[in-house]
């Protein structure tokens, strides 16, 4: 236990220093602290660390999810919501077609059904490396509302389709018509826990005697509340953090007096430092795991496959962009979007932004 102690340590002093180097150099954390990772998994100290799926979903995720919900412009969020819509589900679902796709047809062996299983691991982006980025080269503040609503949902389908796929690979069937009806089914009831926990939290916050450090103990607690409420009867935990998050963020000057918002901002934004930190840390320093684990394919064949995938999501969700462009210049003649008339460099940024990351 003491080891394991010292070894975080550890960890978090690296991950301040590699920090600091970026900020240095000018460069997006998230890359330097991968590459940080990568450095580390060939030195004996960190060799045998991994990252337990377990771990991620039920202690990072649901904090790093509410903190991301709660940072979204509701107004914005509405303002965009066909377009954040239509890549959180439609795009993720193709992408991870292709996915399936391209590494049946490449990969020896592998099948369709493990092919979606990886297209639901690889196809939604994450928003950290994105917006991180992004904020640096001061994109089109639409572009980036929309990036950041796109993260919010698209972690949902893709483990949508992860659990459909594994069930798949498991069983050895997949029923189109059971999976579709599952698949609203999730989302949906998803959606309400989601609701019906962030109302829980809204009238303990608004008509119980709370102080500023309960306010703030309160937010620690409300996602997870959400995430294992919705899991726990098998629905999307995912989709239960974002509703809820949305829901009180949205009604957050009436929820928390100003030194409660205050204090919970300050809060909120070291834990999400460290756990985003310790998460891209991590995964650069999964290699030597990963090396392990390709039994007789080799390094370098291993390696041109990714690339390849790679290649596939980065053409394919571009591909996708410009499809979505289209639509939206034809549906402006029958309905009111956001913009009529959007530039060609929008889902050129847009496709190209698809970084993967925690998700």
């Amino acid at each position: 236990m003491q080891n394991l102690f010292l070894e975080f340590i550890y960890l978090i002093f690296i991950i301040l220093a590699l920090v600091m180097l970026a900020n240095r150099l000018r460069l997006a954390y998230p890359i330097v602290l991968v590459l940080g990772g990568l450095v580390l998994s060939f030195t004996g100290r960190f060799a045998g660390i991994t990252i337990s799926p377990e771990v991620v979903f039920l202690v990072f995720l649901p904090p790093l999810l509410y903190e991301s919900a709660w940072q979204v412009s509701w107004k914005e969020f509405w303002r965009w919501r066909r377009v954040i819509a239509s890549f959180a589900f439609p795009v993720v679902i193709l992408t991870s077609c292709l996915v399936a796709v391209v590494s049946h047809a490449l990969i020896p062996g592998f099948t369709l059904a493990l092919g979606f299983l990886l297209g639901g691991i690889v196809s939604p982006p994450d928003a950290i490396s994105a917006t991180t980025i992004m904020r640096r080269v001061q994109v089109p503040k639409s572009l980036l509302s929309i990036i950041e609503g796109e993260s919010l949902l698209n972690d949902a389908s893709s483990l949508i389709v992860f659990r459909f796929a594994l069930a798949a690979v498991l069983t050895g069937q997949f029923h189109f018509g059971e999976a579709a009806g599952s698949f609203f089914l999730v989302i949906v009831l998803g959606t309400l826990i989601g609701l019906g926990v962030g109302l829980v939290f809204y009238a303990i916050h608004r008509w119980l005697p709370t102080t500023t450090s309960i306010d703030t103990v309160l937010t620690l607690l409300t996602p997870y509340c959400m995430y294992y409420a919705a899991e726990h009867f098998h629905y999307s935990g995912v989709l239960a953090v974002v509703s809820g998050g949305l829901f009180l963020s949205s009604r957050r000057d009436t929820l928390l007096t100003y030194r409660s918002r205050i204090e919970g901002v300050n809060v909120w934004s070291v834990l999400s430092f460290v756990f985003n930190g310790v998460i891209f840390l991590l995964i650069g320093l999964q290699l030597p795991a990963i090396i392990q684990q390709l039994g007789d394919i080799s390094l370098g064949a291993a390696i041109g496959y990714g690339l390849l995938i790679t290649l596939a999501l980065i053409v394919g969700r571009i591909i996708i962009s410009f499809g979505a462009l289209l639509f939206t210049r034809f549906a402006s003649h029958f309905i009111t979007v956001a913009d009529a008339n959007p530039s060609w460099k929008m889902p050129l940024i847009s496709g190209w932004s698809g970084m993967r990351g925690l998700g």
